[in-house]
């Protein structure tokens, strides 16, 4: 019998590590995190880990597993999650992967074989010291010549990003999309995919609330402990939001408060791409938390739905 995992998936700040829980105390599940910050050690406070009063009321897995000074990519994601995901069947349990990262999301939906674009380090090496000496628009112009969809989509400063994508296209293929979209669903389980939402005025209160809360809570202090250990801009972990702009205010970029203003905007559009994201799965259930009357209102629709697809 093909066993099923349930994605809880959607923006930042739209409740999805509690919703998440109260699933897996209803239905025996346990969380795999599919957030790309919340897996490094030390980044407790930007990447909004789960507290420890809710580690310990679900066990977690893919939190606090990575040292920050590690590049992380989404092979190894895929990889360790699928163990986790392989232990939790081992125990009877549901697994239930919550997050937002939607690199994170692809790869458990289906089965993508990042083997077939080989690593070519002396080109990416060549790519990253142009980047460093030139700049990343002059290797993000070279993605645009070559592939001018891709580099629509993919940010010149996503330096990695870009790099991956000229790699691709050097091993030979016609453009990035034809790789991005060889995806077949991966027959190692079903999937549940349930989507949260709210209104979007909600949202951004929500998000700009958050960054208000980060603060308070040391985020600043947390950054300078991080760059204490020899952690830098150029490590991929602090490339976060809500790091990179306060690393951007500790070189004298920006005052405090400009800073902390330019975490919330770039909060908001990052939770506008996730939604876009998010928005492709056709199979997805979106449940906007602003339409019912309580979260426990909410919590029974997602958990009905969620049992009518269970076996």
């Amino acid at each position: 019998m093909k066993r099923n995992i349930v994605i809880i998936a959607g923006p930042t700040a739209v409740g999805k590590t509690k919703y998440a829980i109260k699933i897996a105390q209803n239905l025996g599940g346990e969380i795999v995190s599919a957030d790309s910050m919340q897996i490094y050690r030390y980044m407790n406070i930007g990447s909004a880990k789960p507290t420890k009063e809710e580690l310990a009321q679900a066990r977690h897995y893919m939190v606090d597993e990575i040292d920050p000074k590690t590049d992380f990519s989404v092979a190894e994601y895929q990889k360790k999650a699928k163990e986790c995901i392989a232990q939790i069947f081992d125990k009877d349990a549901l697994p239930i992967i919550s997050g937002g990262t939607g690199l994170y999301v692809n790869s458990l939906i289906y089965d993508m074989d990042f083997s077939v674009i080989p690593k070519q380090t002396q080109f990416r090496k060549q790519l990253q010291e142009e980047a460093e000496t030139y700049g990343n628009e002059f290797i993000h112009e070279k993605l645009r010549k070559k592939d001018p969809k891709a580099a629509e989509r993919i940010h010149p400063n996503n330096v990695k990003k870009v790099i991956r994508a000229l790699e691709i296209l050097e091993s030979g293929k016609n453009d990035v999309r034809e790789f991005e979209e060889s995806f077949v669903k991966t027959k190692d389980y079903e999937v549940i995919l349930v989507g949260l939402n709210r209104n979007r005025d909600e949202l951004y209160e929500r998000i700009n609330h958050r960054v208000d809360l980060l603060m308070k809570a040391g985020l600043l202090q947390e950054i300078q402990q991080l760059l204490d250990i020899g952690l830098t801009e150029s490590n991929i972990s602090m490339k976060g939001i809500g790091y990179k702009e306060l690393i951007d205010y500790f070189h004298g970029g920006y005052s405090l408060e400009e800073a902390v203003e330019r975490i919330k905007k770039n909060t908001r559009h990052y939770a506008k791409r996730q939604l876009t994201w998010f928005r492709r799965y056709k199979e997805m259930q979106w449940f906007n938390l602003s339409e019912f009357e309580s979260s426990q209102k909410a919590e029974e629709a997602i958990l009905n739905y969620i049992k009518s697809n269970l076996p």
